[in-house]
């Protein structure tokens, strides 16, 4: 692959629109540029929790998630070039595969889980909750712009394998998962 970006700066974007890759000149806000935005921080968040990982030296949560960087990508392309088509079904089928190994391991909640326990475990939320932002921005372009092709699947997917990958960090690290603890009304004293 040649040098793609020969210039960081174009100044074309100065006065708030942005060019898609199909040459399409847009707002910086339009959905479409909301959505490739939320798939960039999705992404930057991830990097954060797979360097975390690293550290940690937890591989085998890594070698799940690495590739989705990859993927996501390949997905905020796809949302840059409205006809081009990157993922595939083979990948959703791969987070599927991910999510039922490492839920096996974990077994069923019994209750709701704090997004908390250890600053891997949280960072694994932050990228959960994300995904989930992701997949909203995705779905109102879609309303706007039909999406074709498995995104919308795939990031609806990669926020379950979030969300489980945090249990078995927790898991890995032995740290207990944080319960949720409903309000406890105090009693009606009026009475």
């Amino acid at each position: 692959m040649g040098y793609r970006l020969s210039k960081i700066y174009t100044r074309t974007g100065d006065k708030g629109e942005t060019g898609l890759g199909d040459g399409r000149r847009v707002p910086k806000d339009h959905p479409r540029i909301e959505a490739i935005g939320e798939v960039d921080s999705l992404n930057s968040q991830l990097g954060v929790l797979l360097a975390g990982l690293a550290e940690q030296g937890l591989d085998e949560v890594s070698e799940v998630l690495a590739p989705c960087q990859h993927r996501l990508f390949d997905l905020g392309g796809e949302l840059a070039m409205p006809t081009y088509q990157a993922l595939n079904l083979s990948e959703v089928e791969r987070l599927e595969a991910a999510i039922d190994v490492w839920n096996e391991e974990l077994g069923p909640l019994k209750n709701f889980i704090l997004p908390s326990g250890s600053a891997l475990i949280a960072q694994a939320h932050v990228c959960r909750s994300l995904a989930r932002s992701t997949e909203r921005r995705c779905q109102q372009l879609n309303a706007v712009e039909p999406l074709e092709g498995v995104g919308l699947a795939y990031i609806n997917r990669l926020s379950d394998l979030l969300f489980v990958a945090a249990r078995i960090i927790g898991r890995r690290q032995a740290v207990a998962e944080v319960l949720w603890q409903p309000y406890a009304k105090p009693d009606d004293q009026s009475k």
